[in-house]
């Protein structure tokens, strides 16, 4: 018997392998170990039938003897039956084939069984490197055996070996089950599954666990290993991340709110509130003061942070003051003022305002202007910190930025109000003041604007004493609730009330005024009820051009819709002749004019709009209130359902 077939006879797997590393004979053991038969084995290279996580490792080691001339140990993992990998050692050393005279490689793996140990020592090694913890479970004996690896994981299993029941008593009860299947699959390899783990001395630890079923030495016993990583820490830092970026997302979003609030702001009042509810919490401070400019002096208002009798002392500081917030609003410049000591150095002369004592020891304060150098000064909003802090320089533009924003709301604020000053003043020069003390008549008259535009509008109403006696009364509206709708409203009134000194007929008027309007080109048009009174036996002649139909409230509490005779709008169709009718106003009884945003708006019909106001108007006649309380009732009514167009109520009760 030659050497080969001594060196090959073993139980254990065995191979010749040339130097450079092509197998040249093999036993039954080594082919099956390699998952092929001998014939599919010779004359390929050693280092090719392994795994590929194994391939190195395989051709290290026969490299390693056939150029050392000395003995090579390493240990490999033959992929086993059902996937679970057979741990062995391996030896290499250099031979002599007698018979050929060649120089080969003998790789046999060695009977490790009274050192199974020495098979952990590459899993133990490969784990420290990674930062990882290694366990070793018997599912004979129930016991864990811990490996070591990482030092930071010792910790986790101070004792090494443990049973089963207590690892398991320390894992969360939601994760039991979840590591009673790792332990006991028998898959060879599992997903990370993730763990928490209870620790004697630091609490709950956040593991991954991955587990391998590993056969030690051929005819060994089976082992579950288990690879362990601690994410403790990681996870608080991913959780610490996650709630800056969850803190971060909401100061983003309070920003916005912020400055959106400010831009929508449509009063002081309103901009005031958006300010002392937001800017404390915004940039984390104690509290928060805006001071708006009134006529040269500071209308000072404040937040809960701030005690109202410390800000009473700066509400009414004249804008020349020489103390910090009168010389930022007057110069556009923020100031910051970290200690008592600053604020004596720059303004020595305003050391007797109050909160100064505590200036530097309770608390800083930031001064933002809102307004730039050279505009108008509008006002400033500080902002009161504890003591020690100071903004960052992202914190001061951003400041800066919201300042601004507040600054231009303010500007527009004022200017509306301005504008419906001034609308309002026109609008109540063109309503005219009812006449009094009409025999046999009550007479009242109630208009709201609308909610749109500069709160003017082409509602308009008119009543008027004729030479012989006689009432007139008029309503109408023109098209449009602005400035132009206004001027317009005044033009179709004066040319009606000047018409009607001259030309009695209702029906006639409108002619007139028709045929004036569609002369004059005018941009609008106008819908008109006109009716003609005599107080002495109720009789009413009356016209519309285009307008709501008339409503007739009784005593007795009923009401009737009367669509009076008449024509199209003024001021489109030329050469329109305008028909009237008479009808008798009862003692007890009441006329309601009104325009068409008391009886339409949002969800709500002209009929039905119609027959609310009419039953309103017979109520009220019915509960004994006069003409000046059935118009309140009425407009009442109007507003309360949100309408968004100009309103006017004209009541006409014969006594």
């Amino acid at each position: 018997m030659d050497t080969s077939d001594d060196l090959l006879r073993g139980a254990e797997p065995a191979a010749l392998v040339t130097l450079d590393g092509v197998i040249r004979s093999l036993n039954a053991a080594m082919a099956t170990a390699l998952g092929r038969s001998a014939e599919q084995c010779l004359g390929r290279g050693f280092g090719d039938l392994w795994p590929a996580s194994q391939r190195m490792s395989a051709e290290s080691l026969v490299v390693a003897a056939a150029r050392t001339k000395t003995v090579a140990m390493r240990v490999l993992e033959f992929p086993g039956r059902g996937g679970v990998y057979v741990a062995c050692l391996l030896e290499a050393r250099a031979v002599k084939d007698r018979t050929g005279d060649e120089q080969l490689v003998w790789v046999h793996a060695l009977d490790a069984r009274n050192d199974l140990a020495s098979l952990l020592i590459p899993f133990r090694m490969a784990t420290a490197a990674a930062d990882l913890g290694l366990w070793m479970y018997s599912p004979q004996k129930r016991q864990l055996e811990w490996l070591g690896g990482a030092p930071a994981l010792v910790s986790l299993l101070p004792d090494p070996t443990v049973s089963l029941s207590s690892v398991i008593s320390s894992v969360h009860p939601d994760d039991r089950e979840a590591f009673g299947q790792l332990v006991s699959s028998t898959s060879a390899q599992s997903s990370w599954v993730r763990l928490r783990y209870l620790t004697q001395h630091e609490g709950w630890h956040q593991l991954a666990v991955q587990t391998r079923r590993i056969q030690l030495g051929f005819g060994g016993p089976e082992r579950v290993f288990g690879v362990v990583r601690d994410d403790t820490k990681q996870e608080k830092r991913k959780r610490k991340a996650q709630a800056a970026l969850t803190a971060e997302r909401q100061r983003a979003k309070d920003i916005a709110d912020f400055s959106s609030a400010l831009i929508t702001a449509a009063t002081e009042q309103e901009l005031q509130q958006v300010a002392l509810t937001r800017l404390a919490a915004t940039f984390g401070a104690t509290g928060a003061l805006l001071a708006l400019v009134d006529e040269g002096r500071l209308r000072v208002s404040t937040d809960a942070g701030i005690a109202m009798g410390e800000a009473d002392a700066l509400d009414g500081l004249r804008l020349d003051h020489p103390s910090a917030l009168p010389e930022a609003i007057r110069t556009g410049k923020p100031q910051f003022i970290p200690d008592r000591k600053d604020y004596i150095r720059r303004w020595p002369h305003g050391v007797g305002l109050p909160r100064l004592a505590r200036l530097g020891f309770d608390y800083a304060v930031s001064i933002t202007p809102l307004s730039e150098a050279g505009n108008q000064p509008l006002g400033a909003w500080n902002v009161y910190y504890v003591s020690g802090y100071r903004p960052s320089l992202d914190e001061q533009t951003l400041m800066g930025t919201l300042a601004d924003l507040a600054g231009q709301a303010l500007r527009r604020i004022r200017l509306q109000q301005a504008r419906v000053e001034l609308a309002t003043a026109l609008q109540k020069t063109m309503l005219p003041t009812l006449p009094e003390h009409l025999p046999g008549l009550e007479v009242a008259a109630r208009y709201r604007p609308s909610r749109d535009g500069l709160d003017i509008g082409g509602d308009w109403y008119d009543a008027f004493v004729m030479p012989d006696g006689t009432v007139t009364m008029e309503i109408g509206d023109v098209q449009g609730h602005d400035v132009d709708a206004a001027a317009a409203m005044g033009q179709v009134r004066a040319s009606m009330r000047a018409i009607a000194a001259h030309e009695t007929d209702p029906a006639t008027v409108l002619t007139r005024t028709n045929e004036l309007l569609v002369t004059m080109d005018a941009a609008r048009f106008a819908s008109c009820t006109m009716l003609h009174i005599d107080p002495r036996d109720g009789q009413v002649t009356g016209a519309s051009a285009g307008h709501v139909p008339l409503l007739c409230a009784r005593k007795d509490g009923s009401h009737s819709i009367h669509e009076l005779a008449g024509g199209p709008v003024l001021g489109v169709v030329p050469d329109t002749e305008y028909r009237e009718e008479t009808f008798t106003l009862d003692a007890d009884s009441a006329l309601v004019m009104v325009t068409d945003g008391v009886v339409e708006g949002p969800g709500l019909t002209l009929e039905a709009g119609l027959e609310r106001a009419g039953t309103l108007a017979g109520a009220a006649l019915h509960d004994g209130l006069n003409a000046e309380q059935t118009a309140d009732r009425i407009l009442d009514a109007a507003v309360a359902v949100d309408h968004l167009d100009d309103v006017a109520v004209l009541v006409i009760r014969r006594a």
